[in-house]
């Protein structure tokens, strides 16, 4: 079998499964809307019991029933006007274009187009410094769909965060509030590659050199750092040693980090990845890996400077 029967075969098996389909689906909803012999009339009983509850003859809703016709309609009209059926490519000629050439697919040119149009605008906006962005109405609505659709999923849609995504909007800064470090975090991203651009979101395990009770005396001392009240002040006492030890190079001596490691500021009683006690012995003994994509390649740079002026709006609202 050469490679054009095979492709014809593919053809016919994909056109004949579908048709097969909604064939299946046409008749099957014919046969169950047919009435049976001996079949009472509908809203009488229809003689089942089972725990003392009677069966009757209620059918779906015809809304309902039709609704099943609608998608049956709907699919045969869209085969018949867009690729579906084997090579088929539809009557309105609509095609993906060839994988091995991006730039003839249909879906390229319409890509063009939409840049065409609306990449202006954006370099309008980005002529404009991103605190001035963040008071423009017309620029935090456009920043807005830029989030929702690149950044809510792991932010969320309210930018507080989850577990292992920080809050964007608490005010507190892992890497630096500035406009101009917003915008770098978001065109380079978090994480290590070799390029000077980037930062790496790591914080090193200490479960190999620091034994359990050091690490629940580190913790304990953590959470007195965050004003939390139910640090034991003894065990914090005995673990500030160890935070000397291990920790104040990156977190410095009060606890307030270092925005150019990215350190989180332990006095703020934020936590990315928990704040229980169990979770803060879990990140000193195991460390702790955060990793975000950095959007320059995806967006572009004015994309970027108008989705950096509503990141630098969120705590300020």
């Amino acid at each position: 079998m050469n490679e054009h029967d095979m492709t014809t075969f593919w053809h016919w098996w994909v056109v004949g499964l579908t048709v097969a389909n909604i064939l299946g689906m046409v008749w099957l909803i014919l046969w169950t809307s047919k009435k049976r012999p001996g079949e009472v009339a509908q809203g009488e009983e229809m003689g089942h019991t089972w725990d003392g509850l009677s069966e009757y003859n209620n059918p779906l809703p015809r809304w309902w029933l039709w609704m099943f016709w609608i998608t049956i309609v709907f699919s045969v009209i869209y085969l018949i006007l867009y690729p579906g059926l084997g090579r088929f490519a539809g009557l309105l000629g609509w095609h993906s274009g060839n994988m091995l050439n991006v730039e003839d697919s249909q879906y390229h040119r319409e890509m063009q187009r939409a840049e065409e149009r609306y990449q202006p605008i954006f370099a309008a906006m980005a002529e404009r410094g991103i605190p001035a962005l963040a008071r423009d109405f017309d620029s935090l609505t456009t920043g807005r769909r830029l989030y929702l659709n690149y950044c809510a999923i792991c932010h969320g849609a309210d930018a507080r965060g989850a577990r292992g995504f920080p809050d964007l909007a608490n005010g507190v800064w892992q890497w630096g509030g500035s406009p101009d470090e917003i915008k770098k975090t978001i065109l380079h991203g978090i994480h290590y590659d070799g390029d000077p651009n980037t930062r790496r979101g790591e914080m090193p395990a200490h479960g190999a050199f620091m034994d359990s009770e050091a690490i629940e005396q580190t913790a304990h001392y953590v959470l007195q750092l965050s004003g939390r009240p139910d640090a034991d002040a003894s065990l914090a006492s005995a673990g500030e040693a160890h935070y000397n030890t291990y920790c104040m190079a990156c977190h410095g001596a009060d606890g307030t980090g270092m925005t150019a490691l990215g350190a989180p500021d332990l006095t703020q009683d934020t936590w990315t990845f928990g704040g229980s006690l169990e979770d803060i012995k879990t990140s000193i003994a195991a460390g702790r890996k955060g990793e975000m994509p950095g959007f320059l390649d995806l967006l572009g740079e004015d994309r970027v400077h108008v989705l950096s002026a509503y990141v630098y709006s969120l705590d300020r609202n």
